[in-house]
């Protein structure tokens, strides 16, 4: 089949985000004047290596919000966020912090999670967490349809558990990093196949 998405698709469901998948999960935590916030993106990944940086976009847009969603309207205040990689164990408080509160009604207290404080940046993070990403805000884009913004991050500090270590090395199959699918679809990484470039020995 092919379509033209400003057609429609004309399945029962619509296919995007099943054909773009794996998606890891940003579980992203902000700190503004109005409280704490913690909010899972699956439109997220790691952009550059050196120095580290990291993308969340936002795609809905909340009434109390200004045209956009608490993390955004957070990191526009204070130019700092902080990104919380989920486990398989988190799966259940993850899916909690989703829920759609008004703002200043904290998610950390809703899906019944510690915080731990960042360390380079004024913000909270999931303690239970395997790894954390603390970030400074470097850009805000405004993509096309609105509410769409992405927003990038350097990152500035890095919590790994040391739990989640094996030989050295941040062990994705014993945490069972999750990811989102399409649909209401997710998956824990639990197999794992290593493949060499061309050259490398």
């Amino acid at each position: 089949m092919f379509y033209e998405p400003k057609d429609g698709h004309g399945l029962p469901h619509n296919p995007f985000k099943a054909l773009i998948a794996p998606r890891p999960i940003g579980w992203i935590s902000t700190r503004g004047h109005l409280g704490d916030n913690l909010a899972p993106y699956s439109f997220f990944n790691a952009v550059a290596d050196s120095p580290p940086q990291v993308m969340f976009a936002s795609s809905s847009a909340k009434p109390d919000r200004d045209g956009t969603k608490d993390s955004v309207a957070q990191i526009r205040e204070t130019g700092v966020f902080c990104c919380n990689i989920v486990s398989y164990a988190l799966r259940d408080a993850m899916n909690a912090s989703s829920a759609a509160l008004a703002a200043g009604e904290d998610e950390f207290a809703v899906a019944g999670l510690e915080k731990a404080q960042c360390q380079m940046i004024d913000c909270p993070r999931v303690a239970a967490a395997p790894a954390a990403l603390e970030c400074r805000m470097t850009q805000i884009v405004d993509l096309a349809g609105a509410p769409n913004v992405m927003v990038i991050g350097e990152v500035v500090g890095v919590h790994i558990d040391e739990a989640a270590l094996t030989e050295g090395m941040f062990d994705v199959a014993k945490v069972q990093t999750l990811s989102r699918l399409g649909y209401r679809d997710y998956s824990a990484i639990t197999d794992l196949f290593p493949l060499n470039r061309p050259g490398q020995s």
